[in-house]
């Protein structure tokens, strides 16, 4: 059964499902707005999912086919995977951040067997042994159209979501915070309006991936096939450094969105919550806390397989399934990136694959 939750003053959430993940579903809001209902992100594009959430609309008084807008935190495909089909049933325009809007993009310009290649490349140059690698190898060649894959035909949407704008949302005042560094183009939508239930704070926040009530999202570094140094999305964007640091711009964001001061926060996953700065603090802490472990790792050279190998996760390391390996490097890269920015952690000259160490 759809589950619909009424947060009050105009919102509600429907959680959409997402087929085989852990998460379990996305937290879609539908905000109502003088020109008709706005959308926080779609779901993932499955057909229960796509039942789900038409259900859910109809469950808020609506139906899809009376969308106005929907409005993009990021591109992963649990939150727009569903946008371009809401835009097909109603006409509906599609907003999200420049960063993430050419990643889309690209996305779509790029074949699969691109995409393989570019991670088995990078897999190969962090350490990963032979046996991780080759599967890759074997979708080099096309074997499908980039439509039938989940993820390689995203939709393009129509409007830029401007950082520190308000959003033209008739009836409305919600403002964009760009807070990168789950994605380049990730953001929050403020809610500049007095809470329904009068709860302290400074109006409510949809944060997406961002701030989430107990887990921490991930970062990793930011995908693009055939990039070197500046990624190619990145070109009058101001505030990305010229070599991406996404941990640095996730703990940065983090520091901007706790000092708004939100009464509530409307997450993408798990639950509604309050006190942002507390949570806020509890993340930075937690990073702080996994530099520091890491640079008691990289004591010895390691290269990035190396150290997500030795990193605490969920579960062991030989419990943690192929997909989920290439996501868990990536974090370990970005974490490399963040202490070798900061000067406590450098490569070791010659090493091939590279390795790094503790200075």
């Amino acid at each position: 059964m759809t589950q619909v939750t009424d947060h009050g003053g105009g919102v509600r959430s429907i959680r959409v499902p997402i087929p085989d993940n852990p998460l379990g579903h996305t937290l879609v809001y539908l905000v109502d707005t003088d020109a008709g209902p706005v959308l926080v992100d779609t779901g993932w594009d499955d057909p229960a999912s796509w039942d789900t959430l038409t259900e859910g609309i109809t469950g808020c008084g609506s139906s899809v086919a009376e969308i106005h807008g929907v409005l993009v935190t990021h591109h992963h495909p649990d939150h727009h995977g569903l946008s371009g089909r809401v835009r097909e049933e109603s006409g509906a325009w599609i907003a999200m951040h420049a960063a993430d809007a050419a990643i889309v993009g690209r996305t779509r310009e790029t074949r699969p067997e691109g995409w393989f290649a570019y991670m088995a490349a990078k897999l190969e140059a962090s350490g990963a042994p032979e046996e991780h690698v080759a599967p890759l190898r074997e979708t080099h060649r096309p074997v499908r159209r980039p439509s039938t894959l989940p993820g390689f035909s995203p939709a393009l949407p129509d409007r830029e979501i401007v950082p520190g704008e308000l959003l033209p949302l008739p009836g409305r005042r919600l403002r964009a915070v760009w807070t990168p560094g789950h994605t380049p183009g990730h953001v929050c939508l403020h809610l500049e309006e007095a809470h329904p239930d009068r709860l302290p704070g400074n109006g409510r926040l949809f944060s997406g991936d961002h701030l989430l009530p107990r887990i921490t999202p991930h970062i990793g570094l930011y995908e693009d096939p055939d990039t070197h140094g500046r990624p190619p999305w990145a070109s009058g964007v101001e505030g990305l450094t010229e070599i991406a640091d996404p941990l640095g711009d996730y703990l940065d964001s983090l520091e901007r969105v706790g000092r708004l001061g939100p009464a509530e926060v409307l997450p993408a996953h798990q639950h509604v919550f309050t006190d942002a700065p507390s949570r806020v603090a509890e993340l930075l802490a937690h990073h702080e806390e996994r530099l520091t472990g890491l640079l008691a790792l990289l004591r010895v050279p390691l290269t990035p397989w190396q150290l997500a190998e030795r990193m605490e996760w969920n579960r062991p390391w030989a419990e943690i399934p192929y997909g989920s390996r290439n996501i868990a490097v990536s974090e370990a890269e970005a974490h490399i990136r963040r202490l070798v920015k900061l000067g406590r952690a450098e490569a070791v000259a010659g090493s091939d694959p590279v390795t790094y160490a503790a200075v």
